[in-house]
């Protein structure tokens, strides 16, 4: 799976870190970013709840 952030819809609302704290995280400014080796998705079935939940739908999750 291919993740990807629209860094422009984010608000930081931070769902995506509490959803999947293993594949999400937050940056100084409190807006979503991938953490480092994750941008698969690391295997994480979680991930799709993650960008469900968005509620910007600025998570794109898309199969390789």
């Amino acid at each position: 799976m291919h993740i990807e952030i629209d860094k422009e819809k984010c608000i930081g609302a931070g769902q995506c870190a509490l959803t999947v704290p293993g594949v999400f995280t937050q940056d100084d400014d409190g807006f979503s970013e991938l953490l480092p080796g994750k941008e698969d998705g690391g295997g994480d079935p979680m991930v799709h709840e993650a960008a469900r939940v968005c509620p910007v739908q600025a998570i794109t999750v898309t199969a390789d």
